[in-house]
């Protein structure tokens, strides 16, 4: 049965264990050589036989998102930190705190989410690493007596995912996780210990200072003693222990370890005991050969060349004891040679995981290898001795400097010598075996702590000290660290990030992520990737998220790990820890050094917004600085359009106390300064263009261009209407709000985004503002662009009934409103004197969008025309557009923008009048024009109207056309105008008298005749 394909768009939360199974049958013990070659072809395979699938709505969606991919990927874990983060953490702390007691349930929470993501991935891809960790074993044995440099994954550990949405580096990775929450939580209950009534449920817990130590206490006693009076041992102490757990959750199992051993060893599980077998074999046949009836000795005649192994050239042992080769300087069969090397790489991989002194005799002791056992007894951090004279302690003591000496001279093989280093702290011998940024960390560690303990035994117990370790003269004088100086843990880990065989990985992010916590630099840490992630984010173009800044002399002589914005684990991981020491009340420094901090944060919540988490966007926005968290909301409110998760957001920053209108406002400051359109531009606004620049006949009035507002709306104007939409679900803020629109209409008018002011009037209206925002203002909702006048029409329009039945409870409450009915015009007045700039702008838009589909309807009258088509189809639609249009001008004619509130904005407000107000004014003549050939004649008598207020004294819209230099234009265009009230027909027009207006004004006196067609 082929494997099963995973659909695209299925999250790698749900997928099956039929997967899980289907791995685990390539090999019985999980060691087979997995080729991971293979398992891409076999991919290729499917993928060509399959039929073409059509779209699914989940392949719009990751089009429209397009980290939808990664958050499918990670999504429960994303929503699982935020609702542990939501739930358990108190917010930033003003004040150190004393222990960590209050932070620890979040630690705790966070591992254990890792832990669970951990297990699910292991049900996938745990065959798959099984492969990788039994060839990295083989290497080891093969490399033994040569030290191989650790270096990137071999090709057997490229992680290659074989077609599915995770793969062993996601497991790895997880790993990686819990293991930084587990070293996180020990290091700060070090740094910030519990109260003693509170670590009964932690991991590791401190000895307590009151042990009393006397002649008959156990070594275990008193290590326990020093840990609890030493601070830097007992941190030494929980970074060693970690080690050994990290080592052992993540190596390969030791029973996997033995059995690929045994397959080396050309022997079997039965024959492993049977320790040196092809030299026993050898030893065997030259007793029978020579009939001895002793053991035979190096110096029986003829050993040299009869006892020889396979290859001839070395002389094997005469005895099988564990001394024999050191001693008597001979060698043993090959096979067993891989035998001892395989056997003390066991024993290696036991102690370096932490593994108690009862397991290792019981695993010896199966293989009747007990010697081993008994020659590593001794630690005191293993079970407990129960020892009752004061030799046990000189013995104990002893023994650790013997096991130095048998590290420094003696052993036929590195593992061995590294297990005896191990047990007695000397540093060389163990660094000679560490393969891993970790195995050097343990063995640095683990020195530095043996150390400290024998220099604590000397001191407090020197009577307990053999004599023969205080000889200065004797063997036993030689430094565990070979030569090297003792290093604070800040120095370690820099010195592992410039050794060449760990500086590779110790400049990965998670290594130096764990090297800077042991180190207690966090803070140093986060700073500095905040830099490197504000350098790497513009490296290709310049970020919207992190401005660029001048970083380059911030990471002079620095190393950092290459963090950049796509590495979304690494960033939740650093943004979570951050918040712990926040919570801590942890200082991260002054204003910069903060700012490069959170720009961690700013990264993540960029990620959130993109992988479509916008709900928990204001959770952690909230955790930044008041300034920083608005500047970083404002970057991602223009993506969210839908009106419920406007209002989610709303209420949700609200909950965070977050300064809502300066995000409203911040983020239409972003958009307006990232417009590439302003670059170059002046501050002058430029001069509408509505009617046709060029006309055949001089003789007639301009008439409008087509399609003057156009259609064009950039991605940035749209998203300032987007922006501004937020207002109206903001309460209240009344004159921000029509300052911000204010500033909109004049920032699109200046840089001749008509199309986007024209949709910005149509969806964000007056209206609509007043009705959102007054009912927190006035009490309740009122459009207050509707005159009282309006308003009554509008009661007499509901029916006798309905009115009568309003005025008897209005008459039963008259008195009891007049006072507050007074107090509520009075700040109904206010309200529209705040609001009329905005109002003016409107109104602009609202005109110009009139006339622009005035003009279409005319282009359309006149084809149906000249079409003989019924007048039925253009005349009514034609007449009303007219109608709009006569009714949005008359507010430009009367006082508009002429209420500045500053000396600078009346100097504004001239400049867009001059601008606008004379193209308005020709263009609403020339609509009077046409529009009296096809509706009424008496049409013209609003030309002359016009002329008549232009030609007022101290008319204000004379003084724009003189201050633009159209005067002549404005009296050409009358004069044309003039001549078309004699010339015209009023084809399209009544016949007959014309109808006298309101103050007599009539066209009899004229005689009109309309052109010709």
């Amino acid at each position: 049965m082929p494997p099963q394909r995973i659909p695209r768009e299925e999250s790698w939360n749900s997928v099956h264990h039929s997967e899980a199974s289907g791995d685990a049958s390539h090999g019985e013990n999980g060691c087979a050589d997995v080729s991971m070659e293979d398992e891409s072809d076999h991919g290729t395979e499917r993928s060509t036989t399959e039929s073409p699938t059509f779209p699914t709505i989940s392949d719009v969606h990751r089009a429209l998102h397009p980290l939808q991919a990664t958050a499918d990927r990670v999504g429960k874990q994303v929503e699982r930190f935020a609702e542990t983060l939501d739930r358990l953490s108190i917010k930033k702390q003003k004040k150190p705190q004393k222990d960590c007691r209050h932070v620890l349930p979040l630690i705790n929470a966070y591992k254990k989410i890792a832990g669970d993501t951990i297990q699910h991935l292991q049900s996938m891809h745990e065959p798959e690493r099984r492969a990788q960790l039994c060839k990295k074993t083989k290497r080891r044995l093969q490399n033994s007596s040569s030290r191989s440099t650790p270096g990137g994954p071999t090709p057997e550990e490229d992680g290659s995912n074989g077609g599915m949405m995770t793969s062993v580096d996601d497991l790895k990775r997880w790993e990686q996780e819990e293991q930084t929450w587990d070293l996180l939580g020990l290091m700060l209950q070090s740094e910030y210990p519990l109260p003693e009534s509170e670590t009964s449920h932690t991991d590791f817990v401190r000895p307590s200072k009151s042990i009393e130590i006397h002649r008959y206490s156990s070594e275990k006693d008193v290590w326990d003693s020093f840990l609890a009076s030493d601070n830097q041992a007992w941190e030494r102490h929980v970074v060693v222990e970690w080690l050994k757990k990290c080592a052992d959750r993540s190596g390969q199992d030791i029973e996997q370890v033995v059995k690929e051993l045994e397959s080396g060893a050309d022997r079997g599980s039965g024959l492993w005991a049977h320790s040196w077998l092809y030299s026993k074999e050898a030893i065997k046949g030259q007793k029978r050969l020579r009939s001895w009836p002793r053991a035979l000795e190096p110096d029986d005649p003829g050993l040299d060349t009869s006892l020889v192994n396979s290859e001839k050239n070395k002389a094997l042992v005469t005895q099988l004891d564990p001394d024999a080769i050191s001693r008597q300087g001979r060698s043993l069969e090959k096979q067993d040679y891989y035998f001892e090397r395989a056997t003390w790489l066991a024993c290696w991989e036991m102690v370096r995981r932490g593994k108690d002194w009862d397991y290792v005799r019981e695993w010896c002791q199966e293989r009747v290898e007990g010697w081993r056992a008994t020659a590593m007894r001794g630690d005191p951090r293993g079970s407990p001795f129960h020892t009752s004279s004061a030799a046990s302690w000189q013995s104990r003591a002893l023994w650790r400097k013997t096991c130095a000496l048998a590290a420094k001279d003696g052993g036929i093989d590195e593992y061995e010598n590294a297990v005896y280093g191990v047990l007695s702290g000397y540093l060389p011998s163990v660094q000679k075996v560490s393969r891993s940024w970790d195995d050097y960390l343990f063995a640095h560690y683990n020195s530095y702590l043996l150390y400290s303990f024998s220099r604590y035994v000397k001191t407090n117990f020197s009577d307990r000290v053999p004599s023969a370790l205080a000889d200065k003269h004797g063997s036993f004088n030689f430094s565990v660290f070979g030569g090297q100086r003792t290093q604070s843990g800040n120095q370690v880990v820099e010195r592992m990030q410039n050794l060449d065989a760990t500086k590779e990985e110790a400049r990965k992010p998670f290594k130096m992520l764990q090297g800077n916590l042991i180190a207690k630099t966090f803070d140093d840490f986060a700073f500095k990737q905040g830099v490197r992630l504000n350098e790497s984010a513009n490296t290709k173009s310049n970020s919207k998220i992190l401005p660029p800044m001048s970083v380059i002399k911030l990471l002079e002589g620095f190393v950092t790990a290459p963090l950049r914005m796509e590495d979304y684990d690494f960033l939740r991981l650093i943004t979570h820890i951050i918040f712990i020491f926040q919570d801590l009340g942890f200082d991260f420094g002054d204003d910069n050094r903060r700012y490069f901090t959170e720009n961690i944060v700013v990264a993540y919540v960029d990620y959130l917004g993109k992988a479509g988490k916008q709900q928990l966007l204001p959770l952690y926005a909230s955790r930044l600085s008041s300034q920083r968290s608005v500047a970083c909301l404002g970057r991602q409110l223009p993506v969210i359009h839908d009106r419920g998760e406007r209002q989610t957001m709303m209420r949700l920053m609200k909950q965070e106390s977050i300064d809502v209108p300066g995000v409203l406002n911040t983020q239409l400051q972003m958009i307006i300064m990232d417009d590439p359109s302003k670059e170059g531009s002046s501050m002058r606004y430029p001069n509408l263009r509505i009617l046709e620049q060029n006309t055949n006949d001089p003789s007639k009035v301009r008439p409008v261009k087509s399609g003057f507002i156009g259609e064009t709306i950039t991605e940035d104007q749209q998203d300032l209407v987007h922006g501004f939409e937020w207002y109206m679900l903001l309460d209240g803020h009344w004159l921000q709000t029509m300052t911000v629109g204010a500033v909109l209409y004049k920032y699109l008018l200046r840089s001749q985004g008509l199309a986007a002011a024209r949709n910005l009037s149509q969806t964000v209206t007056f209206s609509k503002l007043s009705l959102s925002k007054t009912k927190a203002i006035l009490g309740r909702p009122v459009d207050i662009s509707i005159s009282k006048g309006q308003e009554s029409s509008d009661d007499e329009a509901v029916g006798p009934t309905t009115r009568n039945t309003r005025s008897r409870h209005n008459r039963s409450q008259r008195r009891r409103r007049s006072s507050s009915g007074r107090r509520f015009s009075s700040e109904r007045e206010l309200l529209l004197d705040q609001a009329s700039t905005f109002r003016d702008f409107e109104t602009l838009f609202v005109a110009l969008d009139a006339m622009e589909e005035w003009k279409r309807l005319a282009d359309d009258a006149v084809k149906y025309i000249d079409q003989r088509q019924d007048s039925r189809l253009w005349k009514d639609p034609f007449q009303m557009a007219f109608n709009r249009v006569q009714t949005r001008i008359e507010p430009l004619l009367h006082g508009w923008l002429q209420s500045p509130r500053s000396d600078a904005e009346a100097d504004e407000f001239k400049q867009i009048r001059v601008g606008c107000l004379p193209e308005i004014i020709l263009a609403y003549n020339s609509v009077l024009e046409f529009s009296s050939y096809y509706l009424s004649r008496d049409l013209l008598l609003k030309s002359m109207d016009l002329a008549a207020l232009i030609a007022e004294e101290d008319s204000d819209l004379a003084a724009c056309f003189v201050a633009a230099d159209r005067m002549p234009e404005l009296v050409d265009s009358f004069a044309l105008l003039s001549k078309t009230i004699i010339r015209a027909d009023g084809r399209g027009a009544k016949t007959g008298k014309s109808k006298k207006k309101k103050n007599g004004e009539t066209l009899d006196l004229w005689t009109v005749r309309a052109p010709s067609a």
